[in-house]
Parts: structure tokens; C-alpha cells; sequence
């Protein structure tokens, strides 16, 4: 449904994306993720038309997606894209900010549809509270409703979370999420957080030094990163022989040929992150419990056990 054929895009002769490919098919989850400055955000504004592309081009099905060179009003009515900065109407109600796009003609049909976008953001019981005295999180979940309002085929998400504190976080990405595939409402997600990928997207997309380095399922990323800048999204790791280790994957055992010794346990709710020196180098291991500073261990890791 959306396809990007060899896009390049700069800023004052500096390239942020180059040769990029790739496609979106209708009701997929696709994740892009990558370091501050890999042109997560730049990405999400060329595919709203929000810049033009240098080279390359972007089509939604037979429509091509075009820059301000090209249309007065940016955007088009099938995609919505939801910013860091969230363009809401601060003296009027939250239910009207839903609302605005939404036709009068059918008073009924709106009231339903702004009740039904208050219940999927949570947000039910500020229906009638001017968004001049919301928090950034609940400004966060009003812009996404906003953004459903129409029922668009596409929805583009530039750290659609980062706003809204843990408390919330997790519900909300579940009832979003659910309801984008529910309708079947395609969605681009750039997020730092493993949370925001793992459990609900189809396929993760990684930017690094203006290029896609991967392009794969979560799960197989996970499994196989090929490299420590895919590691580090999910979680703790080390780099051991030239492999990639997470701290999950690593045993204490009571002989092996790698010895550590305990530099600091830090308390991480269910498990132990335990820092130790390695030859030199800092490694961290999962644990269920402390273990005291200077003492040596031996490790494994859990894929080599018998």
C-alpha cells in the first residue's frame, strides 16, 4: 500500500536518508527505530509530505505523495501523523479537539465516534475539560484521538508514548494498538522504546548513518542482531568472543574459562543486573540475586550448557 523507491533526503548538503526502500502493506505495523539523529523523525515527515524528497519517490497506492513544492495544504486525507508537537486547540474541550474534522451533519454519529476515541486513549472522564489544563501525556493521547477521528488507512507516529508516564503507558499501547489492527489502519511507529516494538509490531525497520541496516521481524532481530546498535535497543548485552551476548544469556556456574569478578548489583524488580570486570572490559549478567563486590564468578553462557 505505501511503497518508498530509493529516497534521499539532506539538510545543507549533509544526507539523513539515503536509498531508502521499502513498504507498507494495509493494516501492518512497521517500527523504525535508531539512534537521536538517525532520521527517524525526518522519515515520518517525508512520508506526510510535510518536505519533498531530493530523489526517490513515495507512493500511497496509485496516489504520489508530494512536498510543499508541490500542494498548498500538506497532507493527505488517508494519512494522519501524530508529531512530538501535538497542534491541539488549548480553549476548547477535549471532545471538541476529537471532534473538529468530524462532520455536524450527522450530530449522533459524532458524539458516538468522539465517545468510542475517548474509551480507546482513556481519557472518558476529561471529555469535558479545555486542554489548557491537561498534563503533556493526556495533550499526547488527545492528539492521537484526533488523529483516529476519521478513520484514516494510514497513521504515522513520532514517539507516540514519550509523553505519558508508566501508570498509562502500558494500557494505552495495548488499546491502541489492538484497535489500529482491528480496523486495519496501517501505522509507522518511530519509538526508542523495545516496548513500543516488540509486542505489537509486524516489522522493525532500523536507520543507522542514513541507511536501513535491517529490516526484519522483532522477533528475528531479537534473536539474531547482527549488530551491537540492534542489541542495545532490546535490552543489557556484552560482546564476548566477537558474539553478542545479552545479560539474560549469561550463567553463574561454578567453574568455567570465563572468570569475572563483581564490581556492583543494581536491583531491577524481579532480577539482579550484575556488573563485572571481564578481562578489563565491563559485562553485565541477570541474576536473581545480589552478589558481593569483588567476588570472582564463572560464567556461561545458557546456550552452551549441557
Amino acid at each position: 500500500m505505501l511503497q518508498v523507491k530509493n529516497m534521499s533526503f539532506g539538510y545543507h548538503k549533509k544526507p539523513i536518508l539515503k536509498n531508502i526502500d521499502f513498504q507498507v502493506d494495509k493494516g501492518e505495523h512497521l517500527s523504525v527505530i535508531g539512534e537521536s539523529g538517525s532520521g527517524k523523525s525526518t522519515l515520518l515527515k517525508l512520508l506526510y509530505g510535510e518536505m519533498d524528497v531530493h530523489e526517490g519517490s513515495i507512493f500511497w497506492k496509485d496516489t504520489q505523495i508530494l512536498g510543499p513544492k508541490h500542494n498548498l495544504i500538506v497532507g493527505y486525507d488517508f494519512m494522519k501523523y501524530v508529531a512530538q508537537e501535538f497542534d491541539l486547540m488549548p480553549f476548547i474541550t477535549v471532545a471538541e479537539n476529537i471532534g473538529k474534522h468530524l462532520s455536524n451533519f450527522y450530530p449522533e454519529k459524532k458524539r458516538k465516534r468522539i465517545k468510542e476515541l475517548l474509551e480507546v486513549v482513556e481519557l472518558t472522564e476529561f471529555s469535558n475539560i479545555k486542554v489548557k489544563f491537561l498534563s503533556g501525556g493526556q495533550k499526547q493521547r488527545v492528539a492521537l484521538a484526533r488523529a483516529l477521528a476519521n478513520q484514516p488507512e494510514i497513521l504515522l507516529l513520532d514517539e507516540p508514548f514519550s509523553h505519558i508516564d508508566n501508570f498509562k503507558k502500558r494500557s494505552l499501547r495495548r488499546k491502541l494498538f489492538h484497535y489500529l489492527k482491528a480496523n486495519n489502519i496501517a501505522c509507522i511507529v518511530a519509538s526508542h522504546d523495545h516496548e513500543d516494538v516488540l509486542p505489537y509490531a509486524d516489522r522493525m525497520l532500523v536507520l543507522n548513518k542514513a541507511n536501513i541496516v535491517a529490516n526484519h521481524t522483532p522477533e528475528h532481530l531479537y534473536k539474531h542482531p547482527k549488530t551491537p546498535l540492534i542489541a542495545s535497543f532490546f535490552g543489557e548485552f556484552n560482546v564476548i568472543d566477537g558474539k553478542i551476548v545479552y545479560a539474560h544469556q549469561l550463567k553463574i556456574v561454578d567453574q568455567s574459562n570465563l572468570k569475572a569478578t563483581v564490581k556492583k548489583s543494581y536491583f531491577k524488580g524481579a532480577s539482579y543486573m550484575i556488573e563485572a570486570d571481564l578481562n578489563g572490559n565491563s559485562i553485565f549478567i541477570e541474576n536473581e540475586e545480589p552478589i558481593e563486590i569483588n567476588k570472582e564468578i564463572y560464567l556461561i553462557t545458557k546456550q552452551t550448557q549441557p
